[in-house]
Formats: structure tokens, sequence, C-alpha cells
């Protein structure tokens, strides 16, 4: 595909890095696009959010779906101006969902029950993407989730390279049911993106 001659360097070199994801299955790539943009997306959000959880949440669901969509990327404008259009995107669904709940009729449910509602976790086992992010506990994975801010690196760490379950994390935590169980969604289908072509280099 052409790239737009009117990109700058950086882009161009965003670019390079997202071909060796889509063309030759580089997981790696996909940690040095994180690490580019990791910080000033997470300063975006927390200036859309005003709440640090929250801007961390926003930060890793934009690179989730980012990731899960890399293949629509068009080099005809720079990455980081579609990654931050997605993420500006979803953080204003997410904070219209959220005066939603905070304006609730139901007034005996949580925000983190609402929300956990919301995103239909039901099961307490790990369904095949969990399983998939557990049986990758490898060097691509550490390098990713020691990215991550500590917070959710702990809650990874809980998760897949110690299999806690939702309730022990809970307490662990010391974080409502609905939170972690919201928290570990966003984050399982961001680590699954990255991983989810890497059982043949195990």
């Amino acid at each position: 595909m052409e790239v737009n001659k009117n990109l700058t360097t950086k882009a161009k070199r965003d670019y390079q890095i997202i071909r060796r994801a889509l063309d030759e299955g580089d997981q790696h790539a996909y940690a040095e696009l994180m690490n580019l943009y990791k910080d000033s997306l997470y300063f975006m959000m927390l200036k859309m959010t005003n709440d640090d959880i929250d801007a961390e949440d926003m930060t890793i669901e934009a690179f989730g779906r980012a990731f899960k969509s890399l293949k629509n990327y068009k080099p005809n404008f720079a990455f980081s101006t579609w990654l931050f259009k997605i993420a500006s995107n979803n953080c204003i669904d997410f904070l219209r969902k959220k005066r939603k709940i905070l304006l609730s009729i139901n007034p005996d449910l949580s925000e983190e029950e609402t929300t956990s509602i919301a995103q239909n976790i039901q099961s307490e086992s790990p369904n095949p993407e969990e399983k998939i992010i557990t049986k990758q506990k490898h060097k691509i994975m550490r390098e990713v989730v020691n990215k991550l801010k500590p917070h959710y690196k702990t809650l990874v760490e809980l998760r897949y390279f110690k299999e806690y379950s939702y309730e022990e994390i809970s307490q662990e935590m010391n974080l409502p049911l609905g939170t972690v169980k919201a928290q570990l969604f966003r984050v399982r289908d961001f680590l699954y993106q990255i991983m989810k072509d890497s059982t043949q280099n195990i």
C-alpha cells in the first residue's frame, strides 16, 4: 500500500512497525506502538475523564480496539491521529454510559455492579481468550505487561500468572468484584489482540 508522502518521519516509522505486526506477526511491534503512545494517550484520557483509573481503562481499551482493527488502518494519515480518534470516540461513549449509570433510576445498584452488568461478564471460568493468554506466559507478554501502570500490572499478574479467581483478586486488591471483572474484561481483550497469533511461537 502506498504511503502518503506528506507523512512525517515519525508517522512513516509507525507504519513500518505496523507492517511488521501485520505481515510478520511480530508481537514486539505491538509493544513498540504501545510504548510510543501509552503516556500521551493516557494523559489525553485523564483530561477527558478526570479520573486516573478511568483514564487507564480507556487507554487500554483504545489500544485493544486499535490493534483489533489494525488491518483497516490506511497510511494516508498518521497512526497516532487514527489511534487518538479511536480513543476519543470510545471515551465519549464511555462518559455517556457512565452518566446514564449515575442517573440511573435504580439507586440500589452500585456503579461497579451496573458496569459489570453492562459488560455482560458472567462466567467465573476462563473463556477461550483467557485460556490463550494464560498459556502464553512468555517473554512477549511480560514485555507488554511491564508497560502497564502498576494497578493493571497487578491485576494481570494475579489473574494470568498466579491464576487467582475474580473473588481472590477482589480480596487481595480490596476492590469490588464488579470492578475487578470490568477491568479484567478490558485488559483481557487488549492482551488477546496481541497474543492470539503467537501460539505457534511457544
